[in-house]
């Protein structure tokens, strides 16, 4: 377990670092994220499951600007953790609710990393407008570190929020299977919103709802 401890924390920390600081090579992606969590584990089906599910909640992001966003690559991370093992649907519903949790929590480190760059920059703006290249690079080496950091807590605060709800289920297997039904309808209808948001109202909607319906048949003849 400490093996799989560390390597969830580094794998957690590489996650939230690929969001915007680092390489951005999408493996903080919740799919991704949470597949890997789950291969770590020895259970990637519920890793990918969970982190398909947050998939959906991120579609409705637009990472534009300073626009303030969960962080949800984090969040399937955890998730992974809490459904590894977990038995079959009816911990999922769990899992993703540590997901959405652990998301949220990203965000608020992400204002707060924006914030002490700022602050960053303002206590150094006569240095930039000098053109120092020593003082550009400290604070752009800070403000990774500063990430490095968010990333680290949130995912330790993730696992430990997923031990913690590991052996939790709601008070039956109906509230959990309806938990799980609920969580998964809101993830279909924030990706929903958020395609149609970003292609309005064109053709490429009438291929969108064409999709949908292929994929009902198609997950309908292969059960």
């Amino acid at each position: 377990m400490t093996n799989e401890f560390s390597l969830l924390m580094l794998w957690g920390t590489v996650v939230g670092v690929d969001m915007a600081s680092v390489g951005q090579v999408m493996i903080s992606r919740p799919l991704v994220a949470g597949t890997v969590a789950g291969m770590i584990l020895g259970d990637p089906i519920s890793g990918g499951t969970v982190g398909m599910v947050l998939e959906l909640f991120a579609l409705d992001v637009l990472p534009v600007g300073s626009a303030r966003y969960p962080d949800y690559g984090l969040g399937a991370v955890a998730a992974a953790t809490a459904a590894a093992g977990a038995p079959g649907v009816f911990g999922l519903g769990v899992a993703i609710a540590v997901g959405l949790v652990v998301a949220y929590a990203g965000e608020i480190g992400v204002v707060m990393i924006r914030r002490a760059n700022s602050r960053d920059v303002r206590r150094h703006r006569d240095d930039l407008d000098a053109g120092r290249l020593r003082t550009v690079r400290g604070i752009h080496y800070r403000g990774l570190l500063r990430d490095v950091v968010r990333s680290s807590v949130v995912t330790l605060f993730g696992l430990g929020l997923a031990v913690a709800a590991y052996r939790w289920t709601p008070g039956t297997r109906l509230g959990a299977l309806l938990m799980t039904l609920v969580l998964i309808g809101t993830s279909l209808g924030a990706a929903t919103s958020g395609i149609f948001r970003m292609v309005g109202k064109t053709n490429i909607v009438r291929w969108f709802g064409l999709g949908i319906i292929l994929g009902i048949l198609f997950v309908v003849i292969v059960q």
